[in-house]
């Protein structure tokens, strides 16, 4: 792949692309998908938590604690679309339903989120700018790697390896970022959002401690968050990680900051379903607002639009994704091995 910083940019690259995209009314919003959708995680939530207060003090649950992982990643998704306003146009509703699916239903806190999430949109994969590149425990880049200190550094020397095992913390980590958001001065809704993260933690360690004695309530809260995380991280790890990681060097355009930064993992009812159809990480990035479903869609368009402009675009199977990101961890980290 090509040094970002020397591609030749043309802004009208995009405005070109977007034509194409919305002849083909690919940016038209999708209500009764949506509502399908939301139908059917709703029932599955519902369906979840019964079977947990049917199947009762066993240690089945562990398996129970898996199925609700999966349903709470799943409702991580759609609080992802509502965030780009995929669903709904105006802000009030999609704020709402956020609300509702991020912080009643899983935890996460939508106001907190939604800010970070639209500044790594902003500038994917930029050292500066994309807090999803922050070296907090891993780091990204050799430059990273030479100013990195304490854990960072310590675990830079074989990230690769500890990288699913850190997975296993990234439920925690969300629940305590947005509770901490919430405290700071620039924090809105403070008090609608903390209410509901408060309401959801009750009734959540509540019921698991209710139905289940110490022990088992301990290692169901571990499987079920620990799966819940390495569920989220295995979804976002093959969209941008091992992909260029951009400095203030870097001058590109929009459509080439967020092509060259991406990876697309090949489509199929699987994988769609699976990482909630942000494999077309490419096209999403391209259109944040797109409706998810149209997507795949949009992918060969998107595609063939890039050969044609000679824009490097990248897609490859699933578990090579995962090869392409862990490699990049290793090499990373070798100047301390």
């Amino acid at each position: 792949m090509a040094s970002p910083g020397t591609i030749d940019t043309r802004g009208s690259d995009f405005a070109r692309l977007a034509h194409r995209i919305a002849d083909a009314g690919l940016l038209d919003r999708r209500p009764f998908y949506y509502a399908i959708r939301m139908t059917v995680a709703a029932v599955a939530y519902g369906g979840g938590w019964a079977l947990f207060a049917w199947v009762g003090d066993s240690w089945w649950q562990l398996l129970v604690a898996a199925v609700l992982a999966v349903i709470f990643t799943q409702f991580g998704f759609l609080a992802h679309d509502l965030g780009h306003r995929q669903v709904f146009r105006t802000r009030r509703p999609s704020d709402a339903a956020g609300l509702i699916l991020g912080n009643l239903a899983i935890g996460l806190g939508w106001g907190w989120w939604t800010t970070k999430h639209n500044k790594h949109h902003a500038n994917p994969n930029h050292e500066d700018h994309d807090p999803d590149v922050s070296p907090a425990v891993i780091v990204w880049s050799e430059d990273q790697v030479a100013r990195s200190t304490g854990l960072p550094r310590f675990i830079a020397k074989y990230q690769a390896f500890w990288f699913f095992p850190l997975l296993t913390l990234e439920a925690w980590h969300l629940h305590v970022a947005s509770v901490k958001a919430l405290f700071q001065p620039t924090a809105k809704r403070r008090g609608l959002e903390l209410g509901a993260l408060l309401v959801h933690f009750v009734l959540y360690f509540g019921a698991v401690f209710t139905v289940l004695p110490p022990v088992k309530a301990l290692l169901f809260l571990v499987v079920h968050q620990g799966l819940f995380g390495v569920y989220l991280g295995c979804t976002f790890a093959p969209n941008h990680k091992g992909m260029p990681v951009l400095t203030k060097e870097d001058k590109l355009d929009f459509l080439r900051k967020q092509v060259l930064t991406s990876r697309n993992v090949r489509g199929n009812l699987f994988t769609d379903v699976a990482l909630g159809q942000l494999n077309y990480q490419i096209e999403h990035h391209l259109f944040p607002n797109m409706p998810a479903p149209n997507l795949r869609k949009a992918q060969p368009i998107v595609e063939r639009y890039c050969q044609e402009i000679g824009v490097d675009y990248l897609q490859t199977g699933l578990v090579e994704s995962y090869g392409q990101a862990l490699r990049h961890l290793h090499q990373v980290g070798a100047a301390l091995r």
